[in-house]
């Protein structure tokens, strides 16, 4: 369960600890105080925490500067890093009617510069700092955030005053039209041309009252953002953008009284805002069930039901989670019982997503051909009528829940961006930074009685709204005829025609002028140790002593290029079987020992490898070990389960062809790399060669491929070297053959400049490739001075690509070119998802600054930003398990030794720009490349007939129609 911040994700897997007691603040095992101590002046203390033995909480000292700003700082020198959030708390929930998209769309104004920050300098400057930077945005907050090296701290504190208070006079009507073309392109991009992406939209009209904000969703209405003025932007941002709304946190290697005074020097100038009151909390009834349905470009059909019940932080919150688990979560889950393990559905989960206003609780699933969406929602129905006639909960119910709780909130502080960001969402929700604990307790707290009280206020015998979603063409195929119709949203008048009410900053500095960097900080590689299993693993670990967490990563030689031509797909549905039943246990046993210890054990492939990874509390470490071993070396390869994973292969792989971004990076990857190898398909294979498959394939790939001769393992955790090979030494029983994989077939000739189209009709969006094979991995040669070189032109955010097609065009959400290498294959590509009245143009960009740059070369400014931004990038490469095991794989992947690292560092301060350029003139020859496009051809592909001389038609497996 992945709940530790406060609102929910909901379903974005759609597709695809000793607590503390409930006790107040200052009764806690830490340290809280609220003396004065010496501050700079206009700063008043409001409270400290400190960690005082083991238990689970976040340091912070807590300030509020006279304008009402709320600053959060919490030291951690583990790494020579900061992250500085700001959480303004305005969200789509405070727009008004007619205006939805505005609190998003503002996030998206607040990066194009300020009154004395330049126009693209804001990425710029992080960029070129070695740092790397966003902003969000969601119903209840928006937040922006940048993470960079600890000696840049005072430049980010000036980025983000001089965004929140001299932003309105840099804000010009072609900033404001760019950047409205941007968020039309990725409502295009990430709802109305993706599947179901427009679910969420036309749950929430049904089930919230018309003007209700959650009953818009934050992306905004095409109609609003069209509507919409600079004048209205403006008096957007002089409503919720002051001080007193905002909670400034920041997080890492700081000197605290040096923080404050630059915290005040830079922000203390800015006027208070208007005053903010708390939203509203207004209970949501539906007095009967309201189905709904839409056709959709859709693989499979989609069953959607979801109960409105409490809202974020209410005392019914914690139980209706636990309820959600039982339901859906995993495979311990009634819905997994009863749809997918039985095969009539593809997928099926809950979900419990909350927000200020409202929570959702949710059942969704997604049918095997032959079942019907009707079935799935009696099933479901009746697996809620299950839940209370077995009697509620479980001991064991609560234990997985109450584990996971714990598991993600130590996971969680990880990073110090994980840990500044829970700190802000606390204060932003609750007023309180240091809610940790209270939010253990409220689900340690959490009995069987309270799982069957909310289950039978909130969902038994209530009503919800029941949505299908099916293929074109299959209207009939919906659960009920509809019972609620969309409206006519009402739109208020336009009345307010009331002059803008600035509200100036004032400063004692001049303002134009960047603050300096600081000393660099000294970057340390992680240390590592090498090891060897009786069995002939090769071991590579780093210590991580930050957290109490051990992550693993097996690599076994298995992965698609031991896969024959004819069982494509064969090493993923291996490897999807290794999740199932043992010899010892059932896979539901597994999963829930598993969510009982807070780990998870989990399979996956890619072209070399089978890679099992594992990620536990260290306290739990060996039971998971025990676990993963089991699954490793005990598979039971079940028929029933084989052909339930062989169903579900088949119709991801089905529905991956209604991904248009999906499919032009396959039909890419066939062009470049030939039908005759099998890592040039995608790694769930083909639907003809999966169908073919069968338990015996599976069986036989397992025996001749998993074993331990050729394995590789890496590994993170806070124990020592001793201490993990002991852990480890269960592996030393592991037997198997292992085997070397056979070599790479002959590439086929490019024929370049030639375009290979794929109709996706009605696409309102046109995915494009442009790219050739290129070089293999190489640390220290050609290929990472390629990398070096592309930078510039589609490596960075504001890389020449990216700048012209999204900032200066508005054609795109975003675009980029990259070289890939492993060690046997490479290619080079750029790409975009565009709007589709712009395909033909968007290509004469991309021609325009490949061939530029290949004909001219970078700048001076643009070799020494580059030189700027990738040296010091390496401040924030090693702070996280998952960073550290990516140097890890990188080592022992190529057989490197970590001094790598400073033999990249001497050859980029080194290079020169005539080298850089001579590499920019091999590599990017236009006529060498091809170029792939998905798109509409009833609307498109004449655009495309004056740009090229060979033009060929595929089909979405790259088959020539």
């Amino acid at each position: 369960m992945k709940k530790r911040f406060i609102i929910a994700t909901g379903m974005a897997a759609l597709l695809s600890l000793s607590a503390c007691d409930s006790k107040k603040p200052d009764e806690v095992g830490s340290s809280i105080s609220s003396k004065a101590s010496a501050l700079p002046d206009g700063f008043k203390k409001i409270s400290s925490v400190s960690k005082q033995g083991d238990e689970i909480l976040i340091p912070f000292t807590k300030y509020e500067l006279d304008n009402g700003l709320t600053v959060i700082l919490h030291p951690d020198n583990s790494d020579p890093l900061v992250h500085v959030d700001i959480t303004y708390h305005v969200g789509s929930a405070r727009e008004e009617v007619g205006k939805s998209g505005f609190a998003h769309f503002f996030e998206h104004m607040m990066f194009q510069g300020s009154e004395n920050v330049a126009d693209e300098q804001h990425f710029g400057l992080i960029t070129e700092s070695g740092g790397t930077l966003n902003g969000s945005t969601n119903t209840d907050r928006t937040n922006y955030y940048e993470t960079v090296p600890s000696n840049q701290l005072e430049r980010m504190l000036w980025l983000e005053a001089d965004r929140m208070g001299f932003f309105l006079d840099a804000v010009t009507e072609e900033k404001f039209e760019n950047q409205r073309e941007t968020v039309k392109n990725e409502r295009g991009q990430n709802y109305d041309n993706r599947p179901y992406g427009l679910l969420r939209e036309r749950v929430n009209e049904a089930l919230f009252p018309e003007g209700h904000p959650y009953s818009w969703l934050t992306i905004g209405y095409i109609e609003d953002l069209n509507r919409a003025d600079l004048n209205d932007l403006k008096k957007f941002f002089l409503r919720w953008y002051g001080p007193n709304n905002a909670t400034l946190t920041i997080g890492g290697d700081l000197n605290e009284a040096q923080t404050l005074a630059w915290v005040k020097k830079y922000f203390g100038g800015i006027p208070r805002g208007p005053e903010v009151a708390a939203p509203e909390y207004t209970e949501v009834v539906l007095k009967e069930d309201r189905y709904i349905s839409m056709e959709d470009n859709v693989g499979l059909p989609l069953m959607y039901m979801t109960y409105p019940t409490v809202h974020a932080n209410h005392a019914d919150e914690a139980p209706l989670d636990v309820l959600m688990s039982i339901l859906g979560s995993g495979k311990t889950s009634l819905l997994y019982k009863n749809m997918v393990k039985n095969g009539k559905a593809v997928q099926a989960q809950a979900g419990h997503s909350c927000g200020e206003l409202s929570c959702q609780f949710t059942l969704l699933a997604l049918p095997t051909p032959g079942n019907s969406l009707a079935e799935l929602e009696q099933i479901a129905r009746d697996s809620l009528a299950e839940f209370e006639t077995r009697g509620g909960a479980n001991d064991d119910d609560l234990i997985r829940v109450k584990a996971g709780i714990v598991s993600d909130m130590i996971y969680g502080l990880e990073s110090v961006s994980g840990k500044v960001s829970q700190l802000a969402a606390y204060q932003t929700y609750r007023d309180d930074p240091n809610a940790i604990g209270d939010d253990i307790a409220r689900y340690e707290t959490v009995t069987k009685e309270d799982v069957m009280r909310v289950y039978q206020k909130y969902i038994k015998n209530k009503h919800a709204v029941i949505m299908s979603i099916v293929p074109k063409g299959q209207v009939d195929a919906i659960i009920k005829p509809d019972t609620w119709q969309r409206y006519t949203r009402t739109i208020p008048e336009k009345t307010d025609e009331s002059a803008l009410q600035l509200r100036p900053g004032t400063s004692d500095f001049d303002r134009s002028v960047i603050p300096p960097s600081g000393k660099n900080p000294s970057i340390k590689i992680p240390d590592i140790y090498k090891a060897k299993t009786e069995n002939g693993i090769a071991i590579l670990g780093a210590v991580n002593d930050e957290v109490p967490t051990t992550t693993i990563r097996l690599k076994i030689p298995a992965g698609q290029t031991h896969e024959p031509l004819d069982k494509l797909g064969l090493a993923a549905l291996t490897a999807a079987m290794m999740e199932e039943a043992t010899q010892k246990s059932s896979a539901e046993a597994l999963s829930n020992e598993l969510q009982k210890l807070g780990s998870s054990v989990d399979f996956s492939v890619n072209d070399e490898h089978t890679t099992m990874s594992v990620r536990s509390l260290t306290k739990n470490l060996d039971s998971t070990l025990a676990i993963a071993l089991e699954k490793l070396t005990f598979p039971k390869f079940e028929q029933d389960d084989f052909a339930r994973l062989q169903k579900q292969q088949i119709e991801g792989l089905k529905n991956a062809k209604k991904n248009a971004s999906a499919t032009a990076t396959a039909v890419f990857n066939q062009l470049v790399f030939g039908a005759n190898n099998s890592f040039a398909y995608p790694s769930n294979g083909t639907i003809d060669t999966v169908a073919s498959l069968t338990l015996e394939d599976v069986k036989a790939f397992y025996k001749a491929n998993y074993g331990p001769s050729l394995a590789e393992l890496i590994v993170v955790s806070n124990l020592d070297e001793s201490h993990v090979k002991a852990s480890l030494k269960g592996l030393d029983q592991w037997q198997g053959n292992s085997s070397p994989a056979p070599s790479l077939n002959g590439f086929p000739e490019l024929a370049g400049g030639t375009l290979y189209f794929v109709d996706k009709p009605g696409a309102a969006q046109s995915e494009i490739r442009i790219g050739k094979r290129a070089l293999q991995y190489d640390a220290t040669g050609e290929y990472y001075l390629a990398d070096l070189m592309n930078y510039n032109l589609g490596g960075a955010f504001n890389s020449r690509i990216n700048l012209n097609l999204r900032e200066d065009k508005g054609y795109t959400y975003g675009a980029r070119s990259f070289f890939f290498g492993d060690n046997k294959h490479g290619f080079y590509r750029a790409q975009a998802g565009v709007r589709s009245d712009t395909t033909a143009d968007s290509i004469v960009q991309f021609r325009n600054e490949i061939s530029g740059f290949a004909d001219a070369g970078m700048t001076d400014d643009e070799l020494r930003f580059m030189k700027n931004a990738i040296g010091q990038r390496d401040a924030r490469a090693y702070e996280t398990p998952y960073q550290k095991l990516g140097f890890l794989s990188e080592i022992i992947s190529y057989d490197l030794d970590k001094s790598f690292v400073d033999k990249q560092n001497a050859i980029l301060s080194d290079v020169s720009k005539d080298e850089l350029n001579a590499l920019a003139k091999k590599h990017l020859q236009l006529d060498e490349m091809i170029t792939v496009v998905v798109g509409d051809k009833a609307t498109v592909l004449e655009s495309l007939k004056p740009l090229f001389n060979n033009i060929v038609e595929l089909d979405s497996d790259a088959k020539v129609l």
